[in-house]
């Protein structure tokens, strides 16, 4: 088993800086990994239970029909679901590492010790943020899969899996438009959409070609350029939030009122927690580990535009 130890994993003087891309928007719009959210005692777990009228059409009933009855007509119910899935990171960090958190590598400078004063709450937290990432970006991309085994993993469906066909619009290899977004706010609402907190999630490229769109910059000797960060039409307003995990070709309408994290607690535990490893030799460490899903509420809700040029 891999472990940390006092030679590959050195101390350093400096400012301790996290770098590289960090954000994890859509997860923080929906609640987090520790603002409550669902939970659920199974890993498959139902979303809606959903039903649905035919077209409208006008009747053309007889005084004979009326009075001798019609056909009667019922209403099957269909459920949409999703699966939690399991998230775990582990650490493992030797006693000597611990114990020499004063000796430093590389440029050191008088009075600059070293920023880290324990190292294995630096590597809980760091791999905390790197499970929150995970989870973003399963959340945006992940393609659902259910369980048929232990030897099978649980996937849960993200919300670009979600989406149905009828509210997914295909670029073809051409810019973002107003055509095109007008296209997929006309196939929601075709499809019952209810436009309660709609977001529009995209890449930086998207974003910066939205607001060359729909951007208007007033003459100005002091002051160009614009940032749209909200559009009003004919569905009302929605915002517009850079999400760096989401693929450069696509576009997403969220509605974020209906998205939320789903919890499968450990009895005794919780939804997501720390827990030491058993001793086996001079080293400290543990597992984080959750049980999370995705749940979307009515999938017709929201919206998907792929197939975007990224050059």
């Amino acid at each position: 088993m891999a472990y940390e130890d006092s030679w590959a994993y050195p101390n350093y003087n400096g400012i301790l800086l996290q770098i590289g891309e960090k954000k994890t928007p859509f997860l923080n719009m929906i609640g987090g990994l520790s603002n409550g959210g669902q939970t659920t005692q199974s890993f498959e777990f139902p979303m809606i239970q959903s039903w649905e009228l035919e077209a409208g059409e006008q009747p053309a009933i007889t005084e004979d029909d009326a009075v001798n009855g019609i056909t009667e007509t019922h209403y099957a119910r269909s459920q949409t679901t999703n699966t939690c899935q399991i998230f775990q990171r582990q650490v493992d960090i030797s006693y000597v590492k611990q114990s020499t958190m004063g000796a430093l590598s590389g440029l050191n400078l008088a009075n600059k010790g070293n920023p880290v004063a324990n190292e294995l709450d630096f590597q809980i937290m760091a791999n905390l943020k790197k499970m929150a990432k995970d989870v973003d970006y399963t959340f945006l991309n992940g393609t659902k899969q259910i369980s048929t085994g232990k030897t099978v993993a649980a996937k849960t469906g993200g919300i670009t899996d979600l989406i149905p066909a009828d509210n997914k619009v295909n670029a073809s290899s051409t810019d973002i438009s107003k055509d095109l977004l007008n296209a997929m706010l006309r196939q929601m609402a075709d499809n019952g959409a209810a436009f309660d907190t709609p977001v529009l999630l995209c890449s930086m490229l998207q974003k910066q070609r939205i607001s060359e769109l729909y951007g208007y910059a007033p003459a100005d000797r002091n002051i160009g350029g614009v940032n749209i960060n909200m559009i009003e039409s004919d569905i009302g307003e929605f915002g517009i939030v850079w999400t760096p995990q989401l693929a450069a070709d696509t576009v997403v309408l969220a509605d974020v009122s209906f998205c939320s994290p789903v919890f499968c607690p450990v009895p005794g535990k919780g939804v997501l927690f720390y827990e030491d490893k058993n001793k086996q030799g001079a080293s400290e460490g543990g597992l984080l580990y959750g049980q999370i899903g995705l749940n979307v509420g009515d999938v017709n809700n929201h919206g998907l535009i792929y197939g975007l040029t990224t050059t």
